[in-house]
């Protein structure tokens, strides 16, 4: 089964995929130095892949409040290796999170299966680039950069304005000729948002779903469930996050991107069994 494929089956089935988060990054929000080093990024890799990880997917820039941009150059520099290193060692999808068109192209060269980019494909060069690679991606909404986006996001109607976003992005990029299926959607919480926002954003999950195209939620440890719980430290965040995850999948995401992958698949796989319970035909969550 091709990946595009497992991410339309998730879709039409509510069995979402788990995406394992492998920063490369010396400054990312939770784990932001943990993994700079190749080897210790692959081992990290693989052990989310054996834990049950449907994608890895790779970043070499963080993209918290407040961060600075990374040239091209450093960025290839940390991917790079870590994807090869990976696809020698896992046949496990593997997909790069950024938005240069550069990267995205030396990134699949070197064995990714997919892009996953915080611009939703704005960035010069990457709508042609993602067109030409013919790989799944997913397009995430932002508002302002990362430099700025906490300082005062603001909206009308956050869903209804998210969901347009994205359905713009949706048609930019069959406009270049990308199919449908190659496309997944990301509401980007905590990307430019209040807790309000992001807790109706979560709650539109549904209202997302009814473009067609299937969504990805990337909650795990994110600030908003600090807000929530009182609970500071990324460290103490797991209970949240998986609530958070549950939710998710539960309203119909269909990639779920993580950091704790073999917790959020125990959730899951309750969930799953509960739902057989009440008659809903559902397969065993691997």
């Amino acid at each position: 089964m091709t990946l595009i494929d497992a991410i339309q089956r998730a879709h039409e089935s509510r069995h979402p995929l788990i995406m394992g988060v492998v920063n490369v990054t010396p400054d990312s929000f939770s784990d932001g130095g943990r993994y700079l080093q190749v080897d210790k990024a692959v081992d990290h890799g693989l052990s989310l892949a054996k834990q049950g990880a449907d994608i890895l997917d790779i970043g070499g820039e963080s993209t918290r409040p407040g961060a600075d941009p990374v040239d091209v150059g450093m960025e290839l520099e940390r991917v790079i290796p870590v994807i090869e290193g990976l696809r020698r060692a896992t046949t496990c999808a593997i997909s790069i999170d950024t938005s240069k068109s550069e990267v995205m192209r030396a990134a699949i060269a070197a064995g990714a299966n997919m892009i996953n980019d915080v611009h939703g494909l704005r960035s010069p060069g990457a709508l042609e680039a993602a067109a030409a690679l013919g790989v799944p991606v997913c397009l995430m909404h932002m508002q302002a950069e990362p430099k700025t986006m906490q300082e005062d996001p603001n909206y009308r109607d956050v869903v209804a304005e998210v969901s347009r976003f994205l359905a713009q992005r949706v048609q930019s990029c069959l406009a270049v000729g990308m199919r449908r299926d190659q496309l997944v959607i990301d509401p980007g919480f905590g990307f430019g948002k209040t807790l309000d926002h992001n807790l109706a954003l979560l709650n539109g999950i549904r209202t997302l779903r009814e473009s067609g195209v299937p969504v990805l939620a990337g909650l795990s440890r994110k600030s908003m469930l600090a807000a929530i719980t009182g609970r500071s430290s990324t460290d103490m965040r797991l209970a949240s996050s998986l609530a958070a995850a549950l939710l998710a999948a539960q309203r119909g995401a269909a990639i779920l991107r993580v950091h704790d992958v073999a917790e959020t698949l125990d959730v899951l796989r309750v969930w799953a069994a509960a739902r057989s319970l009440d008659g809903d035909p559902v397969q065993a969550v691997e």
